[in-house]
């Protein structure tokens, strides 16, 4: 009989212990034994890949109070200086969203350490992952205005390739399977996963089953 293990992947990170999509959420990731961490890719206004998820900055940044006039603070309309500005790590603070800290496994010494915490480039990421003989799962996601038409498949690439990040240490995922078709074309050796169930109320599409891993959203299996 074959015993097989599940992968313990960081969404986010270890994004109930620290800030999400934050270098201390992948660091917390991998002290704890996280197989990968999983990210979501952005680009700001000056077309620097960061990491980031919803597309506006507020739930979980200080921008409304650093940028008052600059509703409704969509990440693509801020430029790399400014959005190194902004703290991503007190809102875990004030806000205690999986309760951790209540509960005391995130102690106070460590939620302190977590104000102040930048958004990290795409860069960033990479090294810390390859440089600690990790593994990283970057989801290539829509960007929003001004930015939906950005190549960011072609950007991501071309920053993996400067680094010389091998595809031992990354793999890409995305809900736009024809990017991840792009990619499969001219590059065979990337890891893809594709990632399906985006509606919360609608079956999920399987057909037809062109990707070797299947990410769905987990209350539609």
């Amino acid at each position: 009989m074959y015993k097989t293990r599940g992968l313990n992947i960081a969404h986010r990170g270890a994004r109930s212990l620290a800030p999400e999509n934050t270098l201390a959420a992948a660091r917390t990731a991998l002290e704890i034994g996280a197989d990968m961490w999983e990210t979501d890719v952005g680009v700001t206004r000056d077309e620097v890949l960061i990491l980031f998820h919803n597309d506006s900055l507020i739930h979980t940044t200080d921008a409304r109070s650093l940028f008052p006039d600059r509703a409704p603070w969509i990440f693509t309309r801020f430029d790399y200086a400014e959005i190194r500005k902004l703290d991503a790590g007190s809102w875990f603070v004030q806000t205690d969203p999986f309760g951790q800290l209540d509960s005391g496994t995130v102690s106070a010494e460590q939620s302190a350490a977590y104000r102040g915490e930048r958004i990290p480039s795409l860069e960033e990421a990479l090294l810390l992952t390859r440089d600690a003989g990790w593994r990283i799962n970057i989801e290539l996601k829509q960007l929003p205005p001004p930015l939906e038409k950005y190549p960011v498949v072609e950007r991501v690439l071309a920053q993996i390739d400067r680094l010389g990040i091998g595809p031992e240490v990354f793999l890409l995922s995305s809900f736009n399977l024809d990017w991840l078709k792009q990619i499969r074309s001219f590059r065979p050796d990337i890891e893809l996963q594709a990632v399906v169930g985006f509606s919360e109320t609608e079956p999920i599409q399987w057909e037809p089953l062109e990707f070797e891993t299947y990410n769905a959203r987990h209350t539609m299996v």
